[in-house]
């Protein structure tokens, strides 16, 4: 039976230091107050978060509500990140069925790419269909481009009829961006009657990292 929680493995190997003691020696106690600080501020349904360790303090230092590096999780945790994003969804649209990935723009970098794959499966083990979508202006139809893990990843240009967006006969409950939206508010997002998760008020365009 794999923990709810997952026990991290690090290629370094030596003594322990006294925070790592300390955070090891009170880990129910953090996991409580973690949980209790959800309960009053609901996480972001995904995100990223760049940690500093001093040795003697660890505090975050960026956060990213478009992440990446799906592909470099340990396959190991996958039941957990199936049971992740099962409670996230049940939380922003609990019918979720169909879900929609809207890709960066700089969709030529393979291992983005990997990520995006890597996401869309975990969202195909938690039981919905999913797909991914491009913004690109150069991509007129489906694109299948080869991986260098041997996966294939799918992308397909979006299209808008009224006020929702999909591919062809493929009509998402849920969108779900992971598009920092840095070139702006594509138009085509805009208004629309399905749920967009993180809102486009979350993108650089309409917000700086000083906010």
């Amino acid at each position: 039976m794999i923990s709810r929680v997952p026990h991290l493995t690090t290629a370094l190997k030596g003594p322990l230091l006294q925070l790592e003691n300390d955070l090891l020696t009170n880990k129910t106690r953090v996991e409580t107050w973690l949980r209790e600080q959800w309960l009053q501020t609901p996480a972001p349904f995904y995100a990223s978060v760049d940690l500093r360790n001093a040795g003697f303090k660890l505090a975050p230092v960026d956060t990213n509500l478009f992440p990446a590096g799906f592909n470099n999780l340990n396959p190991a945790f996958m039941p957990l990140c199936v049971q992740a994003v099962q409670a996230a969804v049940e939380r922003v649209c609990p019918r979720a069925q169909r879900v929609l990935i809207i890709a960066e723009q700089h969709t030529r970098n393979l291992f983005y790419l990997e990520s995006l794959e890597t996401l869309r499966d975990i969202f195909e083990k938690a039981g919905m269909e999913a797909r991914i979508a491009s913004l690109r202006d150069d991509i007129d139809a489906p694109l299948a481009i080869e991986l260098p893990s041997g996966k294939t990843c799918l992308l397909e240009p979006l299209e808008r009829q009224g006020d929702r967006v999909g591919l062809g006969d493929f009509s998402p409950c849920l969108v779900l961006l992971n598009n920092d939206l840095s070139a702006g508010r594509p138009e085509i997002l805009e208004g629309l009657d399905q749920q967009v998760i993180p809102p486009l008020s979350a993108g650089w365009s309409t917000r700086k990292k000083s906010d």
